[in-house]
């Protein structure tokens, strides 16, 4: 069955860089767009960034310039590279895959910005 698996968080100071990870199984990878979603405290789900099976790349427009979203389809994993992390970027981080007709999600990881 379909598997995602983030990591990477944790607390960070403001200005600073993180790199989440997602391992991805239970299908063909590599065909398949991957996203990144963020839950801050007392939010909504929001969508932060996705990344086209063939690569191509977008962003919610508050994160524009400071996250990257990258995949290894040799590894089964999608990244998402966080600079200049600000307070506001607090949440929790949820990657998720649309296969079959329906919407996957991993458990979540963590991310604090906070001195």
């Amino acid at each position: 069955q379909v598997q995602l698996v983030e990591s990477g968080g944790g607390l960070v100071q403001p200005g600073g860089s993180l790199r989440l990870s997602c391992a991805a199984s239970g299908f063909t990878f590599s065909r398949f767009g991957m996203g990144w979603h963020r839950q801050g405290p007392g939010k909504e789900r929001e969508w932060v960034a996705g990344i086209s099976s063939g690569g191509s790349t977008n962003y919610a427009d508050s994160m524009k310039g400071r996250f990257t979203i990258s995949r290894d389809n040799a590894k089964n994993t999608v990244y998402l590279q966080m600079n200049s992390l600000k307070p506001e970027d607090t949440a929790v981080y949820y990657c998720s895959t649309y296969v079959t007709q329906r919407r996957y999600w991993g458990q979540g990881t963590q991310v604090t910005v906070s001195s």
